[in-house]
C-alpha cells in the first residue's frame, strides 16, 4: 500500500485539458480572436470564463499575443489563504480570409495613406 500513516488517503489528480482554458497553476489562459480593427481602434469583447461570461475592454493599439489580466477569474485555491487566480486572455488577431470589393478597397486605401510599418516597430 501506500507509505502514509494508516487512514490518510493520497490522491493524485490529472487536469485534463480544456478545449477553452489552459491551466498553468491556478492562471487559466484563454484565447481572445480580434478583427485588425478592433484591435487598432479598442473595443469591448465578452470572454467566457469558469463563472460565466464578462466583457473585457481592449484598449487601442493592442497587439496580438498580448495578455489581458482578468483578476481573480482563474482557478479557486482551497483554504490556503491566497486569492484565486486569474484568467489571462490571450490577444490573437485574425484577418478576414476572402474580402468583399467594399472590404478590398477600404483595406487598399488603408495601406496607400498608413505610415505604418510592421517590420519597423
Amino acid at each position: 500500500m501506500g507509505g502514509g500513516p494508516p487512514g490518510d488517503l493520497y490522491l493524485r489528480v490529472k487536469l485534463e485539458p480544456h478545449p477553452r482554458f489552459r491551466a498553468n497553476g491556478h492562471d487559466l489562459q484563454t484565447e481572445v480572436p480580434l478583427a485588425p480593427w478592433e484591435a487598432a481602434l479598442g473595443t469591448t469583447v465578452e470572454v467566457d470564463t469558469l463563472d460565466g461570461t464578462v466583457n473585457l475592454k481592449i484598449p487601442p493599439g493592442t497587439q496580438s499575443g498580448q495578455k489581458l489580466r482578468l483578476r481573480g477569474k482563474g482557478l479557486p485555491r482551497n483554504g490556503d489563504g491566497q486569492r484565486q487566480g486569474d484568467l489571462y486572455a490571450l490577444v490573437k488577431i485574425v484577418v478576414p480570409k476572402e474580402l468583399d470589393p467594399k472590404e478590398k478597397e477600404l483595406f487598399s486605401e488603408m495601406a496607400e495613406v498608413s505610415n505604418f510599418d510592421p517590420r519597423q516597430v
